[in-house]
């Protein structure tokens, strides 16, 4: 028997998986893959809403975690993840430099939010009103980060690459079997996935899709992470990402002619050199209608648990919130009200 039985291994399987791993708990993960909006995103780790100079959710807490807990996955798998890159706001008037001012004096955001206007020097980029700059940000690389670890599990025999059948899942008073696998908890972190699972699809995951670019533009020679409408973000090789679209209604992987064509629209409007589209991405974030993560144990069987809803900012939020489940099932510590899904029993009992 082992002591966790994980299902997915995106951002929300990854950073449980670690939080497991710390404490010395034996695992087992089940992965299929189809879920790709781990593997496809910017990996940025940046507390403020940019397009409303705020912070995000529990950002001093989750920030405060970030680079230590890539850090010990870099030293263990002996790769490097965290690439320290300054992240910028191209102010568009006057009106949105005061506004960065005012942001500036409110509670909390001192320590992330420079007071300096940074001049635009880089004439490849129209920014005549200047740059707000984030401070002590950066990006893990994600796609490395699975890739990595999915391996690292295989030769440990602790991964099998399979759709999950919830058919074959059977409990008992203490533990759970799957296959063979006996267990004495088992974590659903599925992403967008979850919609397929009958013991958690109650919970109001909505499901956001996101579309990126990557484009070759050698005369650019920006380090930073640009924000404008869009985010421009470097990485490396005189490559740059440059997303990402929010679409409600389709539910697919599939990248778009519709998205390609507002992301560029939207980069022409101040990017002023000549680049070539590389390549073109897309993946269904897990989002929720309140905006917090889905966290806890299931109403009525005590061994079932979901970790999901991180949105689009998983790099950020899954260290965090693995370890409150982590403390919740191991040592009976309550969940943050915000985040726990016990706010949407009512929903389940309905059903």
């Amino acid at each position: 028997m082992v002591d966790y039985l994980v299902v997915g291994l995106g951002l929300a399987g990854v950073t449980f998986c670690e939080t497991l791993e710390k404490n010395g708990k034996s695992f087992q993960v089940i992965s299929d893959a189809s879920q790709t909006s781990s593997q496809v995103a910017a990996g940025m780790y940046n507390p403020v809403i940019l397009k409303r100079f705020s912070l995000t959710w529990k950002a001093l807490e989750q920030m405060q975690m970030v680079v230590p807990f890539y850090s010990k996955i870099e030293k263990r798998l002996n790769v490097e993840l965290d690439e320290k890159l300054s992240v910028v706001r191209r102010f568009a008037s006057i009106e949105e430099q005061n506004l960065w001012f005012e942001a500036c004096d409110k509670n909390g955001m001192q320590q992330f939010l420079s007071t300096e206007i940074i001049q635009n020097n880089n004439p490849k980029i129209d920014a005549p009103f200047g740059f707000g700059e984030v401070i002590n940000t950066g990006r893990i690389n994600t796609k490395l980060l699975l890739d990595v670890y999915k391996n690292d599990l295989i030769e440990k025999g602790k991964f099998e690459n399979e759709t999950f059948d919830y058919n074959q899942l059977t409990f008992s008073e203490n533990s759970i079997s799957y296959k063979g696998i006996s267990a004495k908890h088992i974590v659903f972190a599925e992403g967008f996935g979850l919609h397929n699972n009958p013991y958690f699809n109650y919970l109001p995951l909505t499901g956001t899709k996101g579309e990126l670019l990557t484009i070759k533009a050698p005369d650019l020679k920006e380090t930073r992470a640009v924000k404008s409408s869009i985010f421009i973000i470097p990485i490396g090789n005189d490559l740059y990402r440059v997303g990402a679209t929010y679409k409600w209604k389709d539910k697919t992987n599939l990248p778009t002619a519709d998205a390609k064509r507002e992301l560029l629209e939207k980069l022409n409007t101040f990017l002023k050199c000549d680049y070539t589209v590389v390549d073109h991405v897309a993946g269904i974030r897990p989002t929720v209608t309140d905006r917090r993560p889905l966290v806890g144990r299931h109403p009525e069987h005590q061994n079932l648990y979901v970790l999901n809803g991180f949105g689009s900012r998983g790099v950020m939020i899954g260290p965090f919130v693995s370890k409150m489940l982590y403390e919740f099932i191991e040592q009976e510590k309550q969940l943050d009200a915000e985040i726990n899904i016990d706010r949407f029993k009512v929903k389940y009992l309905k059903n």
